[in-house]
């Protein structure tokens, strides 16, 4: 997602690593290739690290593609795979994921909790449930895979769908904004009464109903963002993963594809597209200032609302891979080996 440059600036002492094998091609971003303040400060947003919607998301896609073909062509010093790394962290082993349910009333999607409390993610029978135990492991993931830590280890395709926690108290209703710091503090609620654990590799994921408005620009900026806040455990101040997660299927053709749902679940289906997005992307760039390209997009937003090959259902539902044994519809992500590019698996 675009940027909060400030983190960039924080981390602009680039590591120049070498490969961790032939299939990986890690390169360190050569100052010419750095972001700019002055020339793109639309990706100077507040809130993280946001999914545009679908009609902008699609046009940073093709200035990336664009950008790497401009390169390669004139022999750009360092430019690689059209993806560099800035040195920062990334979820190395494993890529945790606690969804919150957060609305007045329970469930936001079909099957999901039915009443207020805590569980496993084993025992979340929505299709996000079911989407999040399938998804590490699968050849969609795997694309991740291609990229590192700084010590040039590749990240593991391995995604713990730990738990989750429906919490109606003060669920926003429709239409009402809701700031980061209000997600932080819902966070830190949950944390002092026990219904959610504390980690710092896990990536909390918020899901509200309706057309209710996390960060304030939902559906007319943005479809989803993950960023970071920081609450306290045990005394101590501590970083939170977290990804906004608004009712995609409120905006459709602005935040869905607009086509019939696979699974005859057109909320949840059109979620799981942002979702992975989200959580792709906190694997690769958790803090801001690991993984992005000269325009300072993440590894899914060079891909954001592009399928590759896709496929009808029984029931007429669009679809283009499989997560373990349904199908799904879900954007192609950036390989970072060879030249780089749009895949929906890997190798």
């Amino acid at each position: 997602m675009n940027r909060v440059f400030a983190s960039i600036v924080a981390s602009a002492a680039l590591l120049g690593l070498a490969a961790c094998a032939d299939s990986v091609t890690e390169v360190a971003a050569p100052v010419d290739l750095q972001p700019s303040f002055s020339q793109y400060p639309e990706l100077n947003d507040s809130h993280g690290h946001i999914m545009k919607v679908k009609s902008e998301g699609k046009k940073d896609v093709e200035q990336s593609e664009k950008d790497l073909a401009f390169a390669k062509s004139n022999s750009k010093p360092g430019a690689g795979t059209g993806i560099y790394y800035h040195g920062g962290p990334v979820l190395q082993s494993a890529t945790k994921v606690v969804a919150i349910y957060w609305a007045p009333s329970q469930p936001i999607y079909n099957g999901g909790p039915s009443a207020a409390g805590s569980g496993a993610g084993t025992s979340d029978g929505s299709l996000v449930g079911y989407f999040l135990r399938n998804l590490g492991g699968s050849s969609y993931y795997a694309i991740n895979a291609t990229y590192t830590d700084g010590s040039g280890t590749a990240i593991r395709n391995v995604v713990n769908y730990t738990g989750y926690w429906a919490n109606t108290t003060n669920g926003p209703v429709d239409g009402q904004n809701v700031s980061d710091a209000a997600m932080v503090a819902m966070l830190q609620s949950g944390f002092n009464s026990g219904a959610i654990t504390y980690d710092p590799s896990t990536l909390y994921s918020i899901f509200t109903a309706g057309k209710a408005n996390l960060g304030g620009g939902f559906g007319t900026q943005y479809c989803a963002y993950h960023t970071h806040g920081t609450v306290t455990i045990g005394g101590v101040s501590r970083t939170v993963l977290y990804a906004a997660m608004p009712y995609d299927q409120a905006y459709p053709g602005v935040c869905t594809e607009g086509t019939a749902s696979p699974n005859n679940d057109a909320g949840a289906d059109s979620e799981v597209n942002t979702l992975a997005h989200e959580i792709e992307e906190t694997t690769t760039d958790m803090m801001g200032n690991a993984w992005f390209d000269r325009r300072g997009y993440e590894n899914a937003d060079k891909c954001a609302w592009t399928w590759g090959t896709t496929y009808t259902a029984s029931n007429g539902g669009v679809w283009n891979i499989t997560i373990g044994s349904k199908n799904f519809l879900v954007q192609r992500n950036w390989v970072n080996a060879g030249s780089g590019g749009c895949y929906k698996s890997w190798p």
